[in-house]
């Protein structure tokens, strides 16, 4: 599928460089000068409607990188994210079990605790020793 999509955008990149080239060429010499002034930020552009043109595949080009990187870095923004979520959920899973063992340790300790002082409550008292003989 992924392969696919690769060929489908080369294939769609060469057209448009095709287009681009021909529209370049096509649109050149004096029969295509500008006859209006035109700027850019205080540029004025001279030459043909091809020149305009490629000027305008250059910004466009320019744009689509700019886009590219702007997507490829939310992307990666994206995986790191969800790469967190999976290690907090990892982290807040071996804290519940370690809570867990804590609390049923506690617990037998308390039962045993408990078994020892009953234990010691049901013997009969410890009857003393006999006195030990005067020499």
């Amino acid at each position: 599928m992924v392969g696919m999509i690769v060929i489908i955008g080369l294939i769609v990149l060469m057209a448009a460089v095709i287009v681009g080239v021909v529209g370049v060429l096509g649109n050149a010499g004096s029969g295509h000068a500008l006859t209006d002034a035109f700027s850019v930020f205080g540029y004025h552009v001279t030459g043909s409607t091809g020149t305009l043109f490629l000027y305008g595949i250059v910004v466009g080009a320019t744009a689509v990188l700019g886009l590219g990187l702007l997507l490829a870095g939310a992307r990666r923004t994206s995986r790191r994210g969800r790469a967190a979520r999976s290690e907090l959920k990892k982290s807040r899973r071996e804290t519940a079990l370690i809570s867990q063992d804590r609390d049923d340790l506690i617990d037998q300790r308390e039962t045993a605790a408990a078994d020892q002082a009953a234990v010691a409550k049901n013997d009969p008292p410890p009857t003393p020793a006999p006195p030990a003989p005067r020499t």
